[in-house]
């Protein structure tokens, strides 16, 4: 890629992202909201991709409306636990929560008390459409292509294939395609993209799916070859086709999931609009344009747009969901 992004940098800066007003603001732009620092609660670990897009944002915030922005890390529970702490928050505004899809939808499927009710306790912000996740099979198999895949896994009967976690886009990946083609592909669920990205390094998988970019050190040292993308075509690499290119037809691949912002469900409409303004305002950015870049995302959308996405994906990933047959924990 050729953003190269220093994470140190955004780390080293602590848990706020904490910037004096622009000089070139207008007195006019300084309204009743925000009245004081912005709490961003990011519901995964420091380091990632959800934290960094939290930082990025938040800095640009911070210039816009000169007040503070400060993250806070509260992951856990598939981001349950920061979620449900921004569902409890006062809806004035001044506490935002950064989180992804699995917070946003699929905890409603695989938890039985997440601690907050999407629909009744939060209100969709921005969200940044995800990019599309790779396939990547171990080299041995001589899998090219989607039918390459579907030829393997019917000769050999079984075949283990990474996902960074159970009820996770590759999980439900792998039962849309044992449906559709007949076959026994065997999840191996791993904690994140990382280890799981190790075991195909290691040749202990045949195949695994999950970011472009977490996908470079199999990519770069020849362990891993992509067959597929999920849902969207990637940049940086136009000639692998989507699974539905390739005449997978489940409705699950044609969505794409999503980073996004939300905030408690009785916050007023103006500082919901506002906030969604500044978001996509930052897709200017550059320091958010480098984010965007390094992890091959699209821009963050408007309120209308998000919540239209939402709307639209919601169903296709509740369905695709509950045929994992997965009991609520």
């Amino acid at each position: 890629m050729s953003a190269k992004l220093d994470r140190r940098h955004f780390i080293a800066a602590g848990t706020a992202a904490t910037v004096m007003p622009s000089i070139s603001r207008p007195a006019s732009a300084q309204a009743a909201w925000p009245s004081r620092q912005i709490r961003m609660i990011c519901s995964y670990p420091a380091g990632g991709q959800t934290d960094l897009l939290a930082r990025a944002f938040g800095e640009f915030i911070s210039k816009q409306v000169g007040k503070t922005v400060v993250i806070e890390n509260k992951p856990g529970a598939s981001g349950a636990i920061g979620t449900a702490e921004v569902a409890r928050a006062e809806p004035d505004g001044h506490t935002v929560l950064c989180s992804i899809s699995t917070t946003y939808i699929m905890n409603r499927v695989v938890m039985k008390n997440p601690g907050y009710d999407m629909d009744k306790d939060l209100t969709l912000v921005s969200v940044i459409p995800g990019a599309g996740l790779l396939l990547v099979a171990n080299p041995k198999t001589g899998i090219k292509t989607l039918d390459d895949f579907v030829a393997f896994a019917r000769k050999s009967g079984k075949v283990n294939f990474g996902t960074y976690s159970a009820g996770s886009a590759p999980h439900m990946t792998i039962n849309e395609l044992n449906k559709q083609y007949g076959l026994r592909i065997e999840p191996v669920h791993y904690r994140g993209e990382a280890p799981m990205w190790t075991g195909m390094l290691e040749g202990t998988l045949d195949a695994a799916m999950g970011s472009y970019t977490a996908a470079q050190s199999v990519l770069q040292s020849d362990r891993g070859t992509v067959f597929a993308v999920h849902s969207k075509k990637v940049d940086a690499i136009p000639n692998i086709k989507t699974l539905p290119e390739q005449g997978a037809t489940s409705k699950f691949f044609t969505v794409s999931g999503f980073t996004g912002w939300a905030v408690p469900k009785a916050t007023p409409q103006p500082i919901v609009d506002r906030l969604a303004e500044l978001c996509v305002a930052a897709n200017s950015d550059p320091k958010v344009k480098e984010v965007l870049s390094t992890f091959v995302l699209e821009p963050a959308l408007g309120f209308k747009e998000t919540n239209a996405l939402y709307q639209r994906e919601l169903p296709i990933w509740i369905e695709s969901a509950r045929s994992l047959g997965l009991e609520p924990a």
